[in-house]
């Protein structure tokens, strides 16, 4: 037997598993960086159940976890593509489809839009340099993603004792998302936080983001 054909047995075995213990999900193939959830993206519906890292279920996963194993038949899908539960509509996109092993998922528990500040550009003396919001570019709107608070969030700008430190987040984003994301562009998320982006690392995977919460 040839590892094609392994491969094929191996999904369709996680289909059969799927069928028994799975939850009807919506599968989504983005073809544009806006709103990689409408209807015109979705490609089929299938079973699919989510296990943490390792297969074991004797504990709840913490909400830090973000990795899940995937259980479906993934003949048709690919790294970058998006289910969505109906039961509940958890997202999940698929991270890598490595051989032989679980469809390595990610939680997506967040939708997040990124724009791109302008600058005053006018020649000669501005009255404001800074970024214009109102001139920012939507680079990515209404993306699925993880997102994370880590530890060392930076330093307060102000230096006094009542001020708050503000935080970074990690976020984790699909492989769909095609975009050369620089330091300085703006995450927003659906709760109305903002951050700016201080680290970019795209890989086969998908799209590691490190960026530091902005404060007023």
């Amino acid at each position: 037997m040839d590892g094609i054909t392994l491969q094929d047995r191996i999904y369709n075995g996680y289909g059969k598993a799927a069928a028994a213990i799975g939850m009807e999900c919506d599968l989504f193939r983005p073809k544009g960086p806006s709103h990689p959830l409408a209807s015109e993206h979705r490609i089929m519906r299938l079973r699919a159940a989510f296990l943490p890292i390792g297969g074991r279920i004797r504990r709840p996963v913490p909400q830090s976890d973000a990795h899940w194993e995937g259980i479906f038949d993934a003949a048709y899908a690919k790294a970058g593509d998006i289910l969505c539960r109906r039961d509940d509509n958890a997202v999940f996109f698929v991270a890598a489809k490595q051989p032989l092993l679980p469809v390595l998922c990610v939680h997506a528990m967040r939708v997040i839009t990124i724009s791109r500040p302008a600058s005053a550009n006018a020649a000669g003396l501005n009255v404001y340099g800074g970024a214009v919001s109102a001139l920012d570019t939507i680079l990515a709107e209404a993306w699925p993603a993880s997102l994370q608070i880590t530890a060392g969030g930076g330093t307060a700008s102000a230096g006094i004792q009542s001020e708050l430190t503000p935080s970074s987040w990690e976020i984790l984003l699909p492989a769909s998302l095609r975009l050369a994301l620089q330091i300085g562009d703006i995450v927003t998320d659906d709760e109305g936080r903002t951050g700016i982006v201080s680290i970019a690392e795209t890989s086969d995977q998908g799209t590691r983001l490190t960026v530091k919460q902005a404060s007023t």
